[in-house]
């Protein structure tokens, strides 16, 4: 087995999965939910996946066509596989007792998420791979996976809006939707350029401003913990 290729392949998403962890010290969330949470990321890839087929077989894909594209990126893509992994944060933490702070909405989101880009990144790098896997696994890994981790700190971040500050949830967890899916479909769009190649590195800019706003975020929430003169 190559275990530097394995290691390229999943230790970046675990390794941001770890930080957002420690970013949230004051209160440790328990083990076996984070676990949980990783989990069902990964199994959230099943419906993204049929959900992005379904809109190529209709004919909505990545194309010369400016409006395919667009619908393509921001609905086949970035609502597809959000609302996968938002489904699966609403259902089985929002609500769950563990869930006592707003910044448990980007730890349970983040740890959902890396397990999406994981098993993702083993997709991408051991099944569709059409070059060197090991340059598509180290592509990935700072392009990729940090995009996934972005889009799921905006998505927790708003998701711990609703629980904890907001008189209005419904709005706050829309938001922490339509966020997560402009985020990501903005930075596929550029991805996906093929009309336009040099609106392809606007996908970095992107994420550079993806990043600063995802931190930004964190340090919102762990400045506002209820449990931070305990």
């Amino acid at each position: 087995m190559d275990y530097q290729l394995l290691a390229l392949t999943i230790g970046p998403a675990i390794s941001i999965a770890i930080y957002v962890y420690w970013r949230g010290k004051l209160m440790r969330e328990p083990l076996h939910k984070l676990l949980k949470a990783f989990f069902l990321g990964c199994v959230s890839v099943v419906p993204a996946i049929a959900f992005e087929l379904l809109f190529r077989k209709i004919g909505v894909k990545a194309s010369p066509d400016f409006t395919r594209t667009v619908i393509y990126a921001f609905i086949g893509v970035g609502l597809s596989e959000e609302f996968s992994k938002f489904f699966f944060l609403r259902k089985y933490f929002y609500r769950d007792k563990v869930f006592d702070e707003p910044y448990d909405g980007i730890t349970y989101s983040v740890m959902i998420s890396m397990g999406f880009a994981t098993l993702e990144n083993i997709l991408y790098v051991y099944v569709y791979s059409k070059g060197d896997p090991h340059n598509i696994a180290l592509a990935r890994a700072f392009t990729a996976v940090p995009a996934h981790a972005t889009f799921a700190i905006a998505m927790g971040y708003y998701t711990g809006v609703a629980r904890f500050k907001s008189k209005f949830p419904v709005l706050h967890l829309t938001a922490a939707l339509l966020v997560a899916m402009i985020m990501h479909g903005s930075y596929d769009f550029f991805i996906l350029q093929r009309s336009y190649p040099k609106l392809a590195g606007g996908a970095m800019v992107s994420l550079v401003v993806s990043v600063i706003y995802s931190l930004r975020a964190i340090k919102l929430h762990v400045a506002h913990t209820p449990f931070q003169h305990r």
